[in-house]
């Protein structure tokens, strides 16, 4: 998909190297992102995803290109600027070790200068987004669970009310039953609060489940951009072919083995 008028974020014809003579981690790429959209970045390792989001958030400048964030191109926003209106999480978490919860959430506000109490009463609000008690407040991170640190990470993604959200493998290091409360609730957040996301995810399920779109990436191109029913249903790459079918493997062989169960009953 090109850039509109309507697009949040839009990329035209973005190429990056990191060192002169290298491969390109992305190279002629073009994508846009429309308000309210969730869309996942999909692809093997290597294959640029992690590149495309920094990019958007000025994290990497490009060597040709155009990355446009609300309209305007990134290179014209001091980075701080422009990180410090979206929120961005990633496997791993990142919290401060020495600061309690309150203060892990409240950092962006406090940058921004926000009263003391409005920051107060945004990290309580928080904590009872992100579906944790109100005394986790006063917890070190050291204290916390995997999915319990994570949860406390999007609250501070969102801490500073950001339109867009970017997420690299956001639930990658929780256990399968975490990582799909976490995932279905913040899904739940991004309808709720209008959000757009692009999250990286190398958990086709996972993409299939929660994002509106889906965005295939081989070798620093884009090779499908689809709903995830229509790639579920076919496409002309047989690798791509190859990788939305492992979704739909899946579901059969646990049909299959619910339907024995019962028919064993």
């Amino acid at each position: 998909m090109t850039g509109s008028p309507e697009s949040i974020i839009a990329l035209a014809g973005v190429t990056k190297a990191y060192a002169p003579g290298q491969r390109h981690a992305v190279r002629g790429l073009t994508l846009a992102v429309a308000p309210g959209e969730f869309v996942a970045i999909i692809g093997g390792s290597g294959s640029g995803k992690t590149t495309l989001l920094k990019c958007i958030n000025g994290l990497v400048g490009v060597d040709s290109g155009v990355v446009r964030v609300d309209g305007r191109p990134v290179d014209e926003v001091a980075g701080h600027v422009l990180r410090r209106s979206i929120g961005y999480v990633f496997q791993g978490v990142g919290l401060f070790p020495h600061l309690r919860v309150a203060d892990n959430i409240g950092v962006t506000p406090q940058l921004l200068g926000w009263p003391s109490a409005e920051i107060a009463t945004r990290v309580a609000e928080l904590l009872t987004l992100v579906d944790l008690p109100p005394e986790f407040a006063r917890r070190l991170p050291a204290g916390l669970s995997g999915g319990q640190r994570q949860r406390v990470g999007l609250a501070r993604a969102l801490a500073a009310r950001p339109r867009i959200m970017l997420m690299d493998e956001p639930f990658g290091a929780l256990d399968p039953v975490t990582r799909d409360a976490l995932g279905r609730d913040y899904r739940r957040l991004h309808t709720r609060m209008g959000l757009t996301t692009v999250m990286v995810t190398h958990d086709i399920l996972e993409a299939v489940l929660l994002a509106d779109r889906i965005v295939v990436m081989r070798d620093g191109v884009i090779v499908a951009d689809a709903t995830p029913r229509v790639l579920l249903a076919q496409h002309d790459d047989p690798e791509v072919a190859r990788l939305m079918d492992m979704p739909r493997q899946q579901a059969l062989r646990v049909r299959a083995i619910v339907e024995g169960a019962a028919l064993d009953g």
